[in-house]
This record gives structure tokens, C-alpha cells and sequence, in this order.
């Protein structure tokens, strides 16, 4: 199926839309993002970027237990990213490439606002001030090389923190990421 990565699992999410007629994808945005915050594992971010997340904390609910108070507050965004890379490294896809995904909120971008319209999204599982996985790093430069091969106008330029795009807003993906790994990454051979 168009916009689906090959061997990649697939988590449909319904927070997104197409894109505006002649919006070039030119932009690759790295997030950080762990629910509830510093936590990881689980599938918060899963019911998050699904619709999932009212849902999910009713039957906590119903079920006597309270559910974290950050979910709570969270539960009635509609958030989206294309792409997810978790902890271990495993990869999911919530949203074809050439759809928009709702992942970088109010942002601007060498003049040009409303990110989402022209960009790809990639969460991974983390937090700003939390070393990211030698697996992660692994995956985010084969996901990066794979989306400029469909892409020829996101280079490694145009590849940027979700804190570029929305400074002031955002901090991820954090001070722990480690852009100049990705970038050699990226400049050796695949």
C-alpha cells in the first residue's frame, strides 16, 4: 500500500488527514515522547496517536484503578506522528507518508508555517534529558534514509528537533539527543 514501509508494524491512526494540494514534503521532524512522562514501555503512545485514550482510561476507571493524572489531562488531544521508534528499537507506523499526520502543532519553519502540511513525523520513545538506545539511533538513520529516498528534498539539512520548528513551545527531542551520532549515521554508507 502507498506510504506504508515495508516491514514496519502498522497501528492505523485516524488524527490525520491529506495534505494541502501542492504541499511538497521537503522536512523531517524528530520528536521525543514517552506517556506518561520519563515512563516507557506499554502503549499509551499507541492509544494516543489511535483515539484510543478515553477509552482506555474509562476501563481503568471502571475498573477501580485512577488513571495517571497526565493521561487525563492528555486524553482529548487528536495527535498523530507517521512514525514511532520505541526503546527497543521496534518500529510502528500510524500514518502513510504521503498523508499529514498531526505531530508538530503551531511551527514555522524557514518562514513557511503549519509544518504538518509539508513534513514527516518521527516520534522516539523518550524524554529531553534521557539518553536515547544505541537501537534507536539505528533505526531513526535507516527510517531517515528510506523516507529521502522517497523524498529527494529532505537531506540531512532538513532534518530537524520538533524544538526548531516550534521554539519557546517545544523542547524535543531534549538535550540528550545526540544530533552529531545521527549525522554520521547518516553520512556513512548504508
Amino acid at each position: 500500500m502507498p506510504g506504508w514501509l515495508p516491514g514496519v508494524a502498522r497501528q492505523p491512526s485516524p488524527h490525520c488527514d491529506a495534505r494541502p494540494v501542492g504541499s511538497a514534503v521537503d522536512l523531517l521532524v524528530i520528536h521525543g515522547i514517552s506517556l506518561p512522562p520519563d515512563e516507557f514501555g506499554g502503549d499509551w503512545i499507541d492509544a494516543l496517536f489511535c483515539g484510543e485514550l478515553p477509552r482506555r482510561l474509562a476501563a481503568l476507571t471502571a475498573q477501580g484503578q485512577a488513571p495517571p493524572p497526565f493521561l487525563q489531562a492528555i486524553q482529548t488531544l487528536r495527535v498523530s506522528a507517521h512514525l514511532l521508534v520505541r526503546r527497543d528499537g521496534q518500529v510502528v507506523q500510524y500514518v502513510p507518508l504521503q498523508a499529514r499526520a498531526w505531530h508538530a502543532g503551531v511551527s514555522c519553519w524557514e518562514g513557511r508555517e503549519r509544518c504538518n502540511d509539508f513534513s514527516i513525523g518521527i516520534e522516539l520513545e523518550g524524554a529531553d534529558e534521557t539518553p536515547y538506545e544505541a537501537c534507536q539511533y539505528h533505526q531513526l538513520a535507516a527510517l531517515c534514509r528510506q523516507i529521502m529516498d522517497r523524498y529527494p528534498a529532505i537531506t540531512p539539512a532538513r532534518i530537524v528537533g520538533h524544538c526548531d520548528i516550534a521554539p519557546g513551545r517545544k523542547t524535543d527531542p531534549g538535550t540528550a539527543f545526540d544530533w552529531a551520532a545521527l549525522r554520521r549515521m547518516l553520512a556513512a554508507p548504508a
